[in-house]
């Protein structure tokens, strides 16, 4: 695999022998002073162009950077794609054989330095014309974890309970796709968002779990990352049935002590009740 630095001196010189680009900056992840930057960490590289059209028109030019193994161009979803004129931006997501990616962004010279402004961290990496602001330092933690209202509160945990019996209905009707569905599409990122906020207040809101949750076991007790771990069932009816009691569990756990930390009421006879439910549609034993 190419190092970093091999893969910005291809990418500064064709930017540099190119007169059509007029600056070139790279975004987060790796313009963040604390990211671990591992190998697989892609470049994401904006080009300032004069005229987006000509890359698009003959993308030959990729093959500069190296031998692609799987190029992705999502903006060609547009519905004005096909026709090569003057496009604010477009974007090509490339993935080369050595494994290193590279997320590319073309932008309009004249829209360049109002998205460079509003990036949250950027590294100018190339600036011709000097078109680009002076952009202050910002916070290590991109997207701090927010603290939850009453309302959002109440609603993660009236989602996480409703639906955690709509696991249990899938399972006594051996529907495992749909019980494995909201187990892992709603009732486990009602859970998250929950210890997402014992991260927040442990940390006083100032840190990221990253996208999907990616740093969440940083700052979680060991035994309770290793409970959150548990709720990841094999598809088959025992394990479905132990990660649902197991997510129970935390959940309950884990908004009772956020609901005391913020002050907050927790509807503790809600959770009892549904629990309750849910064993009784385990065991059999509701009322015909």
């Amino acid at each position: 695999m190419r190092s970093e630095k091999t893969l910005h001196d291809r990418i500064l010189s064709f930017a540099r022998h190119n007169d059509t680009i007029r600056a070139v900056w790279m975004n987060a992840p790796r313009a963040r002073p604390d990211t671990s930057g591992d190998i697989l960490q892609d470049l994401d590289i904006v080009y300032a162009v004069t005229d987006i059209g000509p890359f698009r028109k003959k993308p030959g030019w990729i093959a500069r950077f190296g031998k692609p193994l799987m190029i992705l161009e999502p903006d060609s979803q547009m519905p004005d794609a096909a026709s090569a004129g003057p496009d604010e931006n477009y974007t090509w997501l490339m993935l080369f054989e050595d494994g290193n990616r590279i997320d590319l962004t073309l932008r309009r010279v004249d829209t360049a330095a109002g998205h460079a402004a509003a990036s949250r961290q950027i590294v100018v990496l190339l600036d011709k014309d000097h078109i680009l602001p002076d952009l202050p330092p910002v916070p290590d933690a991109d997207n701090p974890v927010t603290c939850p209202d009453p309302d959002t509160f109440r609603r993660c945990c009236e989602s996480f309970w409703w639906n955690a019996a709509c696991v249990a209905r899938g399972l006594w009707r051996r529907e495992i796709l749909s019980a494995t569905d909201h187990l892992n599409l709603i009732v486990r990122p009602s859970l998250i968002d929950m210890l997402t906020w014992t991260a927040g207040l442990a940390t006083g809101f100032s840190v990221s779990t990253g996208k999907n949750g990616k740093y969440l076991d940083r700052y979680l007790p060991a035994p309770v990352w290793k409970r959150l771990l548990a709720t990841y069932p094999l598809a088959e009816p025992e394990s479905v049935w132990h990660a649902l009691y197991t997510a129970s569990g935390l959940f309950h756990d884990t908004a009772r002590h956020v609901a005391a930390r913020l002050g907050y009421s927790y509807n503790r006879q809600q959770a009892i009740a549904i629990g309750l439910y849910i064993s009784k549609i385990r065991g059999n034993r509701l009322d015909r």
